[in-house]
């Protein structure tokens, strides 16, 4: 069963860790102030850490060697780059994301991998969408005959130096355009995926499942030939 770490259990925190083990996930929660977990349901079964988020000890508590995702998400964007840093530098976690209330800082950490998420944007949802890659992609925009969906794509990092077209042949997907650094740009024939690049796509609604599926694993080719939506349906 995958595991969780949040740091910070305000709002977003809160709502987080309830959706998160509403999934079926074990989640642990860390914070600085203990009062701060009155903010979780009465029935919240997961574990409660008080503590500094990047702290070692802290996270080591918070189960944070077996997790499968760490989202640092407390009001100060110092201590949640730095948590996120140890998280990935330290602990090796594949799937963190940081709430950073300044744009021109999220960009800068954006080019060290860390997927950030500015305050002026924010939402649960979307932190959700970074540190669950495998859930079903949820639409930005349908189409009046609801056939076809905008959505960003959730990919292994193993996609990471490809062609967009070879992903766009896996998924049977068409990229519309890519958020790279926080700015918006027009994929070229040459581009390829960068880790850290948001991938915004048309696809059949149809097939969202199928998408996610392949491509939140890795790339994976049989005498050089991308396995595709189309071949997984036959």
């Amino acid at each position: 069963m995958p595991h969780f770490v949040i740091m910070g259990v305000g709002r977003v925190g809160a709502m987080l860790a309830r959706t998160l083990e509403a999934a079926g996930h074990t989640v642990a929660v860390i914070d600085q102030d203990e009062s701060a977990f009155r903010r979780l349901d009465a029935d919240f079964q997961g574990k409660r850490v008080t503590g500094v988020g990047f702290d070692r000890g802290t996270l080591e508590r918070a189960g944070i060697e077996g997790a499968y995702a760490f989202a640092a998400v407390s009001n100060g964007d110092n201590s949640n780059i730095l948590a996120a840093r140890v998280a990935r530098e330290t602990f090796r976690v594949a799937r963190v994301v940081a709430r950073i209330n300044d744009p021109h800082r999220a960009e800068f950490y954006q080019r060290l991998g860390i997927p950030t998420v500015a305050a002026v944007r924010w939402s649960s949802d979307q932190v959700l969408r970074r540190i669950l890659p495998e859930q079903s992609l949820t639409g930005d925009y349908r189409e009046s005959s609801g056939r076809l969906m905008l959505a960003e794509l959730h990919l292994h990092e193993d996609w990471a130096g490809r062609p967009l077209r070879d992903i766009e042949e896996a998924g049977g997907v068409r990229i519309a355009y890519v958020t790279r650094f926080g700015e918006g740009m027009l994929p070229g024939a040459e581009t390829s995926y960068q880790q850290g690049d948001v991938l915004h796509a048309m696809m059949r609604t149809r097939e969202i499942d199928e998408i996610s599926r392949i491509l939140s694993a890795p790339p994976h080719e049989d005498d050089g030939v991308l396995r595709t939506v189309a071949t997984e349906r036959s």
